[in-house]
């Protein structure tokens, strides 16, 4: 990999180690593997002054600065134990720099409800040769590696999965944090009649493509949220008063005749 590509990585990943499985060992970065497009509004003053958030203790009727903050357990309701810094790091997993695969499943053994986040495993160095080794390995078995690793201070449970010669990881929830599929709610009696089950999948056939657009789908509201921020920044500049009275076209209309 030329030097320059392989600094690049490195800049944009948000952790950097070992991949290893036997005798194999294989230096990656992680890489996001989405973006957020959504806005993210503020709290402003009447003013437009952005808002600072404040900690206050309403027994002694004041704000708390942050020096005086510590952290706490509850332990039932409204009684708490302490706990200080150097207990909470002593509690912290060991930090390494491996992605160690010891199992490996059938890929379609992960339930998707265990999904969290994805990201891209990217080799560095003199690593793309048995990068790609493991990587069509994998994916002509139809395997997935599970393993676990810690990237700042927190440990994740992670699959490691092979498609088109790339390695992908998939954070995991833990087992504890599923909750039941038992929703109230639900019949107990399963029995459907006949004639309307055959009208129900006559109508998914009719609105069943061979493969989905993800191109199609948008996020109609934060588009508009972006759209409605860049004219509200035109009229700003342009200093026309009541636009939030008027109605987007009037707006428009506004902005251009100004």
């Amino acid at each position: 990999m030329p030097e320059q590509e392989d600094r690049e990585l490195r800049r944009r990943s948000i952790w950097s180690g070992t991949l290893t499985f036997g005798m194999v060992s294989i230096p990656v970065v992680l890489l996001p593997g989405q973006t957020s497009q959504r806005v993210r509004l503020r709290m402003l003053s009447p003013d437009g002054t952005p808002l600072a958030r404040r900690y206050y203790c309403p027994a002694e009727d004041r704000p708390v600065g942050r020096e005086e903050i510590i952290r706490g357990y509850e332990i039932e309701k409204g009684k708490f134990v302490t706990i200080t810094e150097n207990e909470l790091e002593s509690l912290q997993p060991e930090k390494s720099r491996e992605i160690d695969l010891r199992r490996f499943v059938p890929v379609e053994q992960i339930d998707p409800e265990f999904l969290i986040r994805a990201y891209f495993l990217a080799p560095v160095g003199d690593s793309a040769k048995p990068y790609r080794l493991l990587t069509e390995t994998m994916e002509k078995a139809g395997k997935a590696g599970i393993a676990t690793f810690v990237m700042r201070d927190k440990e994740y449970l992670v699959a490691i999965l092979a498609e088109n010669g790339l390695l992908m990881a998939e954070t995991l929830r833990f087992a504890d944090e599923i909750r039941s599929s038992e929703v109230p709610g639900i019949p107990a009696d399963r029995t459907i009649d006949p004639n309307r089950l055959k009208a129900m999948v006559r109508e998914i056939r009719n609105a069943s493509a061979d493969e989905i657009e993800l191109n199609e789908l948008k996020d109609i509201y934060t588009e508009r949220l972006n759209e409605l921020a860049e004219l509200y920044n035109k009229a700003k500049q342009l200093q026309i008063s009541g636009r939030s009275a008027m109605t987007r076209q009037e707006l428009i209309d506004a902005i251009r005749n100004a």
